[in-house]
């Protein structure tokens, strides 16, 4: 079980980023009700439990936003702004649930961006310091 954590997790240079997988978590982020919607993406914040340094990030899309190939490529666009976005801002010790909107599929890839950065900054889960933008 170990190992397939380590996997889970990859070093970025800022901050181990693991991905959330049990449902137990998401519905613990989801009842903490810290969260942000934003036209493309919708950010649900709350602390890691434990006194862990990681980030953990979790991804869903529902049948609200479209049939399958729709929410794999919204799902497929979440990661790659969080690949983009969370090293440098994500503040360790949280776990972040990002949820799919019908626009997340379709919206420009800079406004995504944006959305992300503004949700962080909303939910007063965006990193202090140099790295933040």
């Amino acid at each position: 079980m170990a190992e397939r954590q380590e996997r889970d997790i990859r070093d970025t240079g800022r901050s181990q980023i693991a991905r959330l997988k049990n449902r137990a978590d998401f519905l613990r982020v989801a009842g903490l009700r810290r969260k942000w919607a934003a036209p493309g993406v919708l950010l649900q914040v709350a602390p890691t439990p434990g006194d862990g340094p990681l980030v953990r990030i979790g991804f869903t899309a529902s049948r609200k936003v479209g049939g399958a190939v729709v929410r794999n490529r919204a799902r497929r666009r979440l990661r790659a702004i969080v690949d983009e976005v969370m090293p440098l801002n994500a503040k360790p010790g949280h776990d972040y649930v990002l949820i799919a909107r019908r626009d997340t599929a379709t919206r420009d890839y800079a406004l995504l961006l944006d959305d992300l950065r503004q949700a962080l900054k909303r939910t007063g889960a965006l990193r202090a310091g140099e790295g933040a933008a």
